[in-house]
């Protein structure tokens, strides 16, 4: 009698197949770029940076072509952090989730390739728009880039879309946490943009309030903004603060993900 032997198990690491988180990468990016709200926020806030720079180049005289780009995401910040929300809560919305989770049930795995491909979307839109950027307050500007001197050229820019990724994956983040599109969207909105509104309005309760002040320095509009000054400063603070955020709430997502029923 011929001996019976095992199936051989196919596993998403076989040879044949490649890495499983390169193969759950390209699933994400390519669920994340066929997506029409992925290029309808990208394009929104392309056009809000584009307009921001141009207004800002004419009603300064021609200042700083790089603060005239950097400071657009003052506005874009808020259209980063929806699109990393709805990246997470559409598929829940739709159940696709569980198609997900079923095609590769390593959900950490999976999250960490959704928050890379996001950042990859986010960061390369981002990069492409300060060019053109460049190319509309250049041309209006009487004042030159001087390329040779990073801290007012290359770094406000690099950092700016570091900022910008970060944007989006805290919103990403609760997108984890929450699991439902309107409750992510306005956590995200909360913090990018309600909770700097209220810091200030602390700002005028005087010397008894200066403890709220001194803790909003450390919210992430604050941070991007801090990272962005030109010439760039000490970034170690704010570029901590951007990354305990993000790690916070995406990490916090990843073991509720594991946790919950999808």
């Amino acid at each position: 009698m011929t001996a019976l032997t095992a199936p051989r198990r196919t596993t998403f690491t076989d040879a044949t197949t490649g890495p499983t988180f390169l193969r759950t990468l390209r699933a994400e990016l390519l669920k994340l770029t066929t997506l029409r709200s992925t290029w309808w926020s990208l394009a929104i806030a392309a056009a809000l940076s584009v307009a921001i720079a141009w207004l800002f180049g004419s009603a300064s005289d021609g200042g700083d072509p790089i603060l005239g780009v950097v400071v657009s995401a003052q506005f874009t910040m808020l259209v980063a952090g929806v699109l990393g929300a709805i990246a997470v809560t559409g598929e829940y919305a739709t159940g696709m989730i569980r198609s997900t989770l079923t095609a590769n049930p390593r959900r950490v795995q999976v999250a960490l390739a959704k928050s890379v491909a996001i950042a990859l979307v986010v960061g390369a839109a981002t990069a492409v728009t300060y060019l053109v950027c460049l190319a509309v307050t250049v041309p209006t500007s009487s004042v030159a880039i001087v390329w040779s001197d990073p801290a007012r050229a290359v770094l406000p820019l690099v950092f700016g879309i570091a900022a910008m990724v970060a944007y989006a994956l805290i919103g990403m983040g609760f997108g984890l946490l929450i699991r439902n599109g309107a409750g992510a969207i306005a956590a995200t909105v909360g913090v990018l943009f309600v909770a700097p509104i209220a810091v200030n309005l602390f700002a005028l309760g005087g010397a008894s309030w200066q403890w709220v002040v001194d803790l909003g320095r450390y919210l992430p509009v604050a941070a991007g903004s801090d990272l962005t000054a030109i010439p760039t400063g000490d970034v170690l603070v704010p570029a901590l603060t951007l990354a305990a955020w993000v790690v916070g709430l995406v990490g916090a997502g990843m073991v509720l993900l594991q946790r919950r029923d999808a």
